[in-house]
């Protein structure tokens, strides 16, 4: 395949390999420019809900994916303050009939590495490292990406997979950088042996308190706990993985119980980032240009499903070209359209999820806990109908 047919993709993240993937199951070639100067992807652990496995079976990749995954038992909402469960939802048969796949948790080196492997095996695929794409130009055939070193390329379309802080969207949108919460989050990674014994639950776990909460669960099977505590400090300015001692950590969770202080003080080796999103927009594509993942539509961690929109978008990315190959405008324009109303709902849903579950305090709270303890298992699949009971692709 001529060189000036292939697909652009700026972005070597989960996004990015997996719209690789997408297009070659699709008989489409790729080359991914990634800025980095190796593969491979920071951070812990993330969570999978059934619509990732949805995407993993579309990528190619299900196998191997279900491989690495652990497999929780629960969701489970804790009171930071009273140390007691509100509720949670069971993951078992029902969940997976309902939804036609599981509920995992994975380290996110892990995922990474399956779709880099899928992607190194295809023929179709080419991965270009040191390679940061800084602009575009276009004309009626062809996109033509410039890189930080001077070079270019050329493909049909470019597919801007380059994260929060996105060199693509700032020509294709142009609205300035992104909006900091004032939300810091912690991250550290245990050995199971360090984790409290009373607390090394097959769950999800979320300490919900004011201003404040604390998530963990079991990785790489069973071998480690992954610790994530965030505390509304309205922190100014972005930050990411700055090393922080325990003490700076512990500051943001006196006030809550013991036991979910003593989660944090077995943590080590801790990191900070300070959360950021946008606000939904429409124009995701300029000509031959589109966005996809968190160059699209960044969101807060609270639903945890940045990374299963991210692959959602590459799956229907994929599919919306291929419906004719011959007008890739078109496509790019479609694919825009059938994701812009779904992932704008998770950014918003997201940031709201932050105010009125993770965070509340007082009267606030006890409506939290009265409402959300109310419900039943079956009322719970109800609710989450309309994240998981599709594949988001349709």
């Amino acid at each position: 395949m001529p060189d000036r047919d292939r697909i652009l993709i700026a972005g070597g993240g989960i996004g990015g390999l997996a719209a690789a993937l997408a297009l070659a199951q699709k008989g489409v070639a790729s080359l991914v420019l990634e800025k980095a100067s190796q593969l491979g992807e920071i951070g812990a652990g993330i969570q999978l809900g059934p619509n990732a496995f949805h995407c993993f079976d579309r990528l190619g990749v299900g196998g191997a994916a279900r491989a690495m995954a652990v497999y929780i038992d629960q969701l489970r909402l804790m009171d930071a303050m009273a140390d007691g469960e509100i509720m949670h939802i069971d993951l078992g048969d029902a969940f997976r009939r309902r939804f036609g796949n599981p509920y995992a948790v994975v380290h996110r080196g892990d995922l990474h590495g399956v779709l880099l492997e899928g992607c190194r095996e295809h023929p179709l695929i080419e991965l270009s490292v040191s390679s940061e794409v800084t602009g575009y130009d276009q004309d009626s055939r062809t996109v033509t990406a410039r890189l930080g070193n001077g070079e270019t390329v050329i493909g049909a379309a470019l597919i801007g997979a380059d994260g929060l802080w996105s060199n693509v969207r700032r020509q294709v949108v142009g609205d300035g950088a992104p909006r900091v919460s004032g939300h810091t989050t912690y991250r550290s990674v245990i050995p199971t042996e360090r984790m409290p014994e009373d607390l090394r639950w097959n769950a999800a776990t979320l300490w919900a308190g004011p201003k404040c909460h604390i998530v963990h669960y079991p990785l790489s099977g069973w071998k480690v706990f992954n610790l994530v505590v965030t505390y509304h400090n309205d922190a100014p300015e972005p930050v990411a993985g700055k090393p922080v001692p325990v003490e700076e950590v512990r500051r943001g969770f006196a006030h809550v119980c013991d036991r979910a202080q003593n989660i944090i003080r077995h943590g080590t080796d801790w990191r900070m980032w300070v959360l950021c999103d946008r606000e939904p927009v429409g124009n995701w594509v300029d000509g031959r240009v589109a966005l996809l993942g968190d160059a699209a539509h960044p969101m807060l961690q609270y639903m945890a499903q940045g990374a299963c929109m991210a692959m959602e978008d590459a799956v229907c990315l994929a599919d919306s070209l291929a419906r004719d190959p011959t007008d890739l405008p078109a496509g790019l324009a479609l694919y825009r359209d059938r994701r812009l109303l779904r992932t704008a709902r998770v950014q918003l849903t997201s940031r709201a999820i932050g105010d009125h579950v993770y965070h509340p305090d007082g009267p606030h709270a006890a409506l939290r806990n009265a409402v959300m303890s109310a419900k039943s298992q079956a009322e719970w699949l109800n609710v989450l109908d309309w994240l998981y009971g599709g594949n988001g692709l349709d």
